[in-house]
């Protein structure tokens, strides 16, 4: 008897033990069941438990976020109402196959929220059944917003079609000068294939471009991740100028040393350019002959200077060798000189006349403004003396010389000159016009040119440079929108300033850098 009480203490104490360890078991289980339930609520993707028919049976809190339905609003709701029309059809052809073989699929669909708007979902799906039977019991989905990835992908997609068929030629490059993608305008340019790309950066490219590439464009692009500029590729039929933006891969996924270089064809707008520079400058050779016109009376003057005094030279020599031919040429020394320096005179000024007239190419160089206002003075100077209209200039002799052209720049003096003295002409008391200039920046002269005349009004004002507008009866009104024209073509401006009196015409003009630049004032004169 006391031995069977104590096996069934035993037993007792055995199972006591047991019950202990199963509590402690299913307090395990427990646990762990609220820290997978914990992470089902809190994780951002949406886990949901579904029936056969895609019915909910369990949805976490993202929900909320993701849909903004409440979790409890989706439980018995058929996740097939939910789907967009388009996508619920690949989803039913699927279900068979999922349901019954593989029972694991991932799908990119899009989901009605409680909004009405439909949200992208990557849904990973698990069935599970039972053990025994085989039968499903219900579907296991984490699903995930993928929004954002698939604009980013149609965004991809869509600039790599826009990229494909631009007329733009379009090249990546690798860091050892390997093109590996080309779009079919570069194709074509180039010659090059569609599949297996096997080509280098010098072959897009002329060899002068080519230099510029590697010796300025890379370490800027390297340092700045981007540049652009004027370049040239070969093409079937000679060089083609193309405007390129080199741009450095970044970001993201990026291959270091990877770059885009963007080309556009600009050829069709430098020959426009060119063309319109030739007709600018055919209207400026008309303008320079009108202009010669207006001055015969000047040029004939100082012509017949020098012919005169050359004249009156020439003939004291002939009378003192006709008073005594056995005179030694010594005696005629003098005169010949006098011959000779206006004879050089005479030559130096058809010389100017004649650049004046000829035709050429604006082409900007180094040159003194003193020396072009002098210049344009002597053109002007025999009509402003019969105007009795004095012509005044003082220049700083410290001025920095100016980027010009110096025959376009004398034409516009030439053409600022003889408008002043027309408007000097107008009023009695108008006595002179002067000339001014000054170093209004670090690498810039501005010169003007103002008169006393009845001035210009605030409605004219706004005309004057338009082309063929003119104040005279007899002006072809060319003058001053040549002469912006050729102003804005060496890089300066010309402008309509303010005056009390009067008109005034400023220029500006670039000028070489001065290091003891210091801001001065224009000089003016009593």
């Amino acid at each position: 008897m006391a031995s069977e009480i104590g096996a069934l203490r035993a037993r007792l104490a055995e199972l006591e033990a047991q019950n202990a360890e199963l509590e402690a078991r299913a307090s395990e289980l427990d646990e762990e069941k609220r820290h997978y339930q914990w992470l089902a609520e809190s994780t951002t993707d949406l886990i949901s438990r579904h029936a056969r028919d895609g019915t909910f049976l369990y949805a976490s809190q993202a929900a909320r976020d993701l849909l903004g339905y409440e979790p409890e609003e989706l439980i018995g709701v058929s996740a097939y109402d939910l789907f967009h029309p388009s996508d619920l059809a690949d989803l039913l052809n699927k279900s068979p196959r999922v349901y019954y073989h593989d029972g694991f699929y991932q799908q990119t669909y899009r989901f009605r929220a409680k909004s009405g708007r439909y949200v992208w979902f990557e849904t990973t799906s698990r069935t599970r059944r039972d053990p025994a039977t085989g039968e499903l019991i219900d579907v296991l989905c984490v699903s995930r917003d993928v929004g954002r990835r698939i604009r980013a992908e149609a965004n991809r997609e869509r600039l790599a079609r826009v990229v494909e068929s631009t007329t733009d030629y379009v090249l990546f490059c690798d860091g050892d000068e390997r093109l590996f993608y080309s779009n079919e305008a570069a194709r074509r340019l180039l010659g090059l294939p569609r599949e297996g790309l096997d080509a280098r950066l010098e072959q897009a490219y002329t060899p002068a471009s080519l230099a510029i590439l590697r010796e300025i464009v890379l370490p800027a692009v390297a340092r700045y991740g981007s540049w652009s500029g004027e370049l040239e590729m070969p093409g079937p039929r000679g060089a083609v100028p193309v405007l390129s933006v080199v741009l450095a891969h970044r970001g993201p996924g990026a291959e270091p040393d990877h770059l885009s270089l963007l080309n556009r064809d600009i050829g069709l707008r430098k020959a426009t350019e060119d063309q319109a520079r030739r007709h600018q400058e055919q209207i400026a050779h008309a303008n320079r002959l009108a202009t010669t016109g207006e001055l015969a009376s000047n040029i004939a003057h100082e012509l017949n200077q020098p012919l005169g005094a050359i004249a009156n030279y020439a003939s004291g020599a002939l009378m003192q060798l006709r008073a005594d031919p056995q005179r030694p040429a010594s005696d005629l020394v003098l005169p010949l000189e006098r011959i000779d320096e206006q004879v050089q005179r005479l030559a130096e000024r058809l010389r100017h006349i004649r650049t004046f007239v000829r035709k050429g190419q604006t082409r900007p160089r180094p040159v003194t403004l003193l020396d072009v206002v002098d210049a344009a003075c002597r053109l002007c100077e025999w009509q402003f003396q019969q105007a009795g209209i004095g012509l005044d200039h003082d220049l700083p002799e410290a001025l920095p010389r100016i980027q010009a052209d110096p025959i376009a720049l004398e034409q516009v003096m030439v053409n600022l000159l003889l408008n002043a003295l027309e408007a000097s002409r107008e009023r009695p008391e108008a006595t002179r016009v002067e000339i001014r200039a000054h170093q209004s920046g670090p690498r810039e002269v501005t010169f003007s040119v103002s008169d006393q005349g009845p001035g210009i009004g605030t409605d004219e004002a706004q005309a004057i440079f338009t082309p063929f507008h003119s104040s005279r009866p007899e002006g072809l009104g060319m003058g001053l929108a040549i002469s912006r024209s050729l102003m804005e073509a060496m890089g300066g401006s010309l402008v309509l300033g303010d005056s009390s009196e009067g008109a005034t015409f400023t220029g500006t003009l670039l000028a070489e850098p001065s290091p003891t630049y210091r801001s001065k004032p224009p000089r003016s004169q009593p």
